[in-house]
């Protein structure tokens, strides 16, 4: 039976939903630049903020100033721009606040798989700080080892390249045979992680990537944690405590 020493997670979409999160953090900030005097159609509006996030992606820092230059000035006269974008970032961060969480079986297996002897990891494409603020809120970052966090724009490699994943193995003296890495996306996610000989997880959950196919199949495929946790018993002899301390 195939032994393991190390479990790498995705982030976004992975230990949390994303995509759920992000669809309500934008509408919130449409609606409050709105409410602050933008003379705009809300649909409108948050349509055109994704033609934004799409050309210029999900970690440009800039979305709500490019928003606003392609809008017509009639649309803000008498306003000052950076009042509207400020309102929106508030209105954005406060939905962080509120809403910001891990799913909850998620939480229960890092509780469980923190009690073995198993490295728990994680390897996200995104920038350092954001990507890091996002286990802080979600009150994950604990549950990892501090040299098992890997994050693209602190690695320099990005994903899909299969170096950010042999990298991550080589930094914690884990053969990529013997580590899993756990992610939603078929392509940026599963494909590199296949190519560097890892035991492949595809967590599906219905999210932005969940009708996209890559090259390689996963070796699993699972739709929630105690899937997870099932796979690990079954299929690596894992020994797993039945309750989180």
């Amino acid at each position: 039976m195939r032994s393991l020493r190390a479990i790498f997670f995705d982030i976004d979409d992975t230990l949390y939903s994303t995509s759920d999160f992000a669809a309500r953090a934008r509408s919130n900030s449409v609606q409050a630049m709105i409410a602050a005097g933008l003379q705009i159609d809300e649909e409108a509006c948050l349509a055109e903020l994704m033609e934004v996030i799409d050309e210029f992606s999900s970690n440009y820092e800039h979305h709500f100033d490019k928003l606003l230059h392609r809008l017509p000035q009639s649309c803000y006269q008498g306003i000052n721009p950076a009042a509207l974008v400020a309102t929106a970032m508030v209105a954005y961060h406060e939905t962080k606040f509120r809403h910001l969480t891990a799913f909850e079986d998620a939480v229960e297996a890092l509780k469980r798989l923190s009690e073995t002897n198993l490295t728990l990891g994680i390897i996200s494409a995104g920038l350092t700080i954001k990507q890091f603020e996002k286990l802080v809120r979600l009150k994950l970052v604990d549950f990892f080892a501090p040299s098992a966090i890997f994050i693209s724009e602190q690695i320099g490699i990005s994903k899909p390249n299969p170096k950010l994943y042999q990298r991550s193995c080589e930094a914690v003296a884990c053969p990529p045979e013997q580590a899993m890495y756990i992610g939603d996306n078929p392509v940026s996610d599963i494909d590199p992680a296949n190519a560097t000989g890892m035991v492949t997880v595809l967590f599906n959950r219905g999210a932005r990537h969940s009708q996209e196919c890559g090259r390689t199949p996963a070796n699993f495929e699972i739709h929630n944690y105690w899937d997870l946790l099932d796979i690990l018993k079954e299929n690596f002899a894992v020994q797993l405590p039945e309750t989180g301390s």
